[in-house]
């Protein structure tokens, strides 16, 4: 059973999400950069709202990077994570996206996703 202060949290998380995704939408020129972070991994994905597709995907669960990340810290992982992302897109001919925070504070490893994929020559 979850206690009352589980759900007041989940709650002002979901609300800050709503809120964020009202504001940021993805095209096919400038897709959304969707972060998603757990107490034990980090996800990024590529998303065209407009067709509604996921175009990438990178996490601390896929093959490149599960081997890398055994002995970093949840910060560099997420360095590695943007990167990796930043790569795939390049490598596609994608320059620009919007950054979706999906909620969570820009801060700690959300910065640190997003630096990686600015390092690897994404814009936003």
């Amino acid at each position: 059973m979850r206690s009352i202060t589980t759900n007041k949290k989940q709650a002002g998380w979901q609300k800050r999400k709503r809120r964020v995704r009202k504001k940021v939408f993805g095209t096919a020129e400038r897709l959304r950069l969707n972060v998603y972070r757990s107490n034990k991994h980090i996800y990024a994905q590529l998303i065209d709202d407009t067709a509604g597709k996921v175009l990438f995907s990178a996490s601390t669960l896929t093959k490149e990077l599960s081997a890398k990340v055994d002995k970093m810290n949840k910060t560099d992982i997420a360095t590695q994570v943007g990167e990796h992302i930043g790569k795939l897109a390049k490598a596609k001919g994608v320059e620009k996206v919007v950054f979706d925070r999906g909620g969570f504070l820009y801060h700690g490893r959300i910065k640190a996703l997003a630096d990686g994929a600015r390092g690897a020559g994404l814009k936003f």
